[in-house]
């Protein structure tokens, strides 16, 4: 998979990719990540990239100048399955969107900013809308660098262990359940007498019935769906 970035300020997040999971994933060659600076791409003599929006309101406009000669550029030397646009207004992201998105060849994130883009790129060019959460943050990079890092480590080939990815909290709509390593007894802190057993239906039992509890007791909106 390749994904492009398209940011004003891609220092913000170079160095989200270049640890853990995404970085191995990069060195693998199942991942790329391209973070190319918007402003590069610019006409203006001081390759500005904001302007004051028509009929005025407070802060500024990202233009549309820029943001349409790099998406075209990278469109014209490959196909890309979407076009994302991290917006506070767009579909908020889920484990089930990533899932679907791993299985995608190419696709290109635009990093909203200041007040946000031209609507006219939202018009003609994007093809989904995605928001992290319901809160503002200055830009679209960290929700860039999120939504990359939850697509890129489904990816087969990503993690040393990929049965691992099965059993997150959200792929089934429930929270993973509770987790112990050893000592079995510490201070008098036990691990649950069910996962020394090694009977292993019980204990995937155990687990299902912790996870369903859990998901009802702090997320009960998961299992409406």
């Amino acid at each position: 998979m390749r994904i492009d970035i398209l940011t004003v300020l891609p220092e913000l997040i170079e160095q989200s990719f270049e640890h853990s999971i995404i970085k191995r994933a990069k060195e693998k060659k199942v991942a790329e990540v391209h973070l190319h600076n918007i402003r590069d791409y610019s006409t203006d003599k001081h390759k500005k990239v904001d302007d004051y929006a028509f009929s005025g309101g407070a802060g500024m406009v990202m233009t549309i100048q820029p943001i349409e000669t790099a998406i075209s550029k990278l469109c014209s030397e490959r196909n890309y399955d979407e076009i994302i646009y991290t917006s506070p207004d767009g579909e908020t992201f889920k484990q089930s969107m990533a899932n679907v998105m791993s299985s995608y060849t190419n696709i290109i994130i635009l990093c909203g900013h200041y007040k946000g883009i031209d609507q006219r790129i939202r018009d003609n060019i994007v093809t989904k809308e995605i928001s992290i959460g319901d809160y503002v943050l200055t830009g679209g990079e960290l929700a860039a660098a999120v939504i990359s890092d939850a697509i890129i480590r489904l990816i087969p080939g990503a993690m040393s262990d990929e049965t691992s990815a099965l059993t997150d909290s959200f792929q089934d709509n429930l929270l993973a359940p509770p987790v112990y390593t050893r000592p079995a007894d510490y201070k008098g802190w036990k691990v649950p007498d069910i996962l020394l057993t090694g009977n292993t239906q019980k204990i995937e039992e155990w687990r299902f019935e912790q996870a369903y509890e859990r998901t009802r007791r702090l997320r009960p909106d998961l299992l409406e769906d």
